[in-house]
């Protein structure tokens, strides 16, 4: 069976998970690897096929997406090229994770579209939402890699087909511990605003990880450092409380390390605002934007966070044969051909 893994790359959730549902996909088949976007800081420990420019969000310096950068930095007639081109009539199984050049191209050619993704889950009814509805931001979400069924990760099952977070097995196999400090990934703040706020709070020892420097310095009680894998499970596992925007993985690995969280959505990004929601039905504090209006909630959250303890059990084996039981069944029933889109 052939099996083409396609993988969104803005931002580092998507291809942290990936670690772990690739092997998971090789026990059916031969898999290629697509990655499309531009904005994410971690390689994969597998062989890449297919690298496409895609569809990225440019993270911005002041809390949210910046639209000025991402409509510039968009290659729209080089993402319709790609989308034409791709050959997904070649795979039996398609896996794509929120990545729209495979999603597309699979509505095109009349391939249908299996999505094993968060933002499957983030658009099931039952799933946590925000107070304040956003149509656009739904409809960004809905759209913007088009599947045909839908199974979904989050922090809880909400719903059939749907399970809790993949950890990746470096995670698992981490031994957490509390040497006193606090990691901090908020990529959507530039350095100099995070060195800003978290100096006020000067009782605490902060290790930032950053995606707008490549060389690591210290400002009084907080250093930062680039993005660099190893380096950040250490400061994870070793960390007392996490700060982090409002993605899935980050909190999700977190909460299963028994941590304190606090999580900033990023302005503007629906997806972040539901997985706030989210987070906070487990525990995790939730402030809207870092800036003083909120040293209040930081400080009560240093001081009195609550440790969150989650049992994310290891399914990913499980999960992939329940796609392929449904999917490659039909696929020999009906000689189509189906992609299944992971994200």
């Amino acid at each position: 069976m052939r099996i083409l893994f396609a993988i969104q790359g803005t931002g580092n959730g998507h291809l942290s998970r990936a670690r772990d549902v690739y092997p998971a996909l090789c026990k059916y088949g031969e898999v290629d690897v697509l990655i499309s976007g531009i904005q994410a800081d971690v390689e994969v420990p597998f062989p890449v096929k297919y690298k496409c420019y895609g569809m990225s969000f440019i993270f911005g310096k002041r809390g949210g997406v910046d639209m000025l950068q991402t409509a510039k930095r968009l290659k729209l007639a080089r993402l319709i090229k790609d989308i034409r081109e791709l050959p997904v009539k070649e795979y039996d199984l398609v896996i794509n994770d929120f990545e729209p050049v495979s999603a597309w191209a699979c509505k095109i050619n009349g391939v249908p579209c299996i999505s094993l993704s968060h933002q499957a889950a983030v658009l099931h009814p039952a799933a946590p939402k925000p107070a304040k509805k956003d149509w656009m931001g739904y409809t960004v979400l809905k759209y913007y890699a088009p599947v045909t069924d839908a199974f979904g990760i989050h922090f809880a099952s909400y719903g059939e087909q749907i399970y809790t977070p993949v950890i990746r097995k470096e995670v698992r196999t981490l031994l957490p511990i509390d040497e006193g400090h606090y990691t901090v990934y908020l990529p959507a703040y530039n350095d100099e605003a995070l060195v800003k706020h978290l100096s006020q709070f000067k009782q605490v020892r902060w290790q930032v990880f950053s995606k707008h420097n490549k060389q690591p310095f210290e400002a009084g009680n907080v250093a930062v450092q680039p993005i660099e894998n190893n380096a950040f499970l250490r400061s994870m596992a070793g960390c007392t409380g996490i700060l982090c925007g409002a993605g899935f993985e980050g909190p999700a690995e977190a909460m299963f390390l028994g941590k304190k969280v606090m999580v900033v959505p990023m302005v503007a990004q629906y997806e972040q605002h539901c997985n706030a929601a989210g987070a906070a039905t487990l525990g995790a504090s939730v402030i809207p934007i870092l800036d003083e209006k909120y040293y209040p909630q930081i400080g009560n959250w240093l001081e009195n966070g609550t440790v969150i303890k989650a049992d994310f059990p290891d399914h990913i084996h499980e999960i992939a044969k329940q796609i392929f039981s449904k999917h490659a069944t039909q696929n020999k029933s009906s000689e189509e051909q189906v992609v299944i889109a992971t994200a």
